[in-house]
Order: structure tokens, then C-alpha cells, then sequence
């Protein structure tokens, strides 16, 4: 779908199971949804970048300067796994855009509009991702 192409909606839409599974509304909703959380998150990446690369001057106290590196690993380590979760956003606004969101890659069925709604990247219906995380406990535990 072209910008132009975008439809609009209600400050107030939600969803709803009364529609249409992914219908145009919900796509976009999905969409938009997913382009602010990207924003959001690119947002605070420019901030991380930006206090990192403040002049951190001379510590002479070891114990301060091992919690400011201790703090700037931390929030590394956030930042790749917010970078992660872009490259999922992206993967999800291509589904988007493929008619392909919002069903589970597992089944093929609807995934639940509240998961969608609470987790907008989710590839796998709730009772796929039950499958799988117990698979995987099971497998961990060999």
C-alpha cells in the first residue's frame, strides 16, 4: 500500500474481533502502530549514542569509573537487543505490506488481535509460541 494509498482512521480505533481479520483498518493500525515503535526506538538509540560519546573525563575513582563502564555495557548490550527488535518491526510492516501479517507462521490461522496488539511482532499464534517455548525447555533440559 502507497502513502497515498493509506486510509484513515479514528484517533480512538481499536481493533475489534467484530471485523474482518486484517482488513485495511487493522493493516493500518498494525502499520502505524509498528512505525512508531521503530521511531520510539531509534529516538532513544540517537539519545544512547549521544551520552556515549560524551566526554566521560578523567575518573580518578576506579569505583566510578567501573560503574560507568559497567552502566555503558548495559546499555550496549539494551541497544543490540533494540537492534533486533527493529530488524523484527521491519520483518513485520514487510508482512504487512506482503498480506501476510498477522497469521501464524506455525498453523497458518489468525494469531489473537490482542496478542497483536500487545506483542505487534508476534510470528506465532499464542498456542504455537506455548509449543515451541516447551519444546524448547525440554530440549534445554537434555
Amino acid at each position: 500500500m502507497s502513502e497515498a494509498e493509506r486510509i484513515e482512521l479514528p484517533k480512538d480505533y481499536v481493533p475489534s474481533e467484530d471485523e474482518d481479520f486484517m482488513n485495511d483498518r487493522q493493516k493500518e493500525y498494525f502499520r502505524r502502530k509498528l512505525m512508531a515503535w521503530k521511531d520510539e526506538i531509534l529516538r532513544e538509540s540517537r539519545s544512547t549514542i549521544s551520552n556515549l560519546q560524551e566526554d566521560m573525563g578523567a575518573l580518578p575513582d576506579l569505583a566510578d569509573r567501573a560503574s560507568t563502564e559497567t552502566d555503558r555495557s548495559l546499555e550496549l548490550r539494551a541497544r543490540d537487543r533494540q537492534r533486533k527488535l527493529i530488524s523484527k518491526i521491519e520483518s513485520a510492516l514487510r508482512r504487512i505490506e506482503e498480506d501476510e501479517y498477522g497469521y501464524c507462521e506455525e498453523t497458518g490461522e489468525p494469531i489473537a488481535l490482542a496478542r497483536l496488539d500487545a506483542r505487534p511482532v508476534a510470528t506465532l499464534s499464542l498456542e504455537a509460541q506455548e509449543r515451541h517455548e516447551r519444546k524448547e525447555r525440554v530440549h534445554r533440559d537434555d
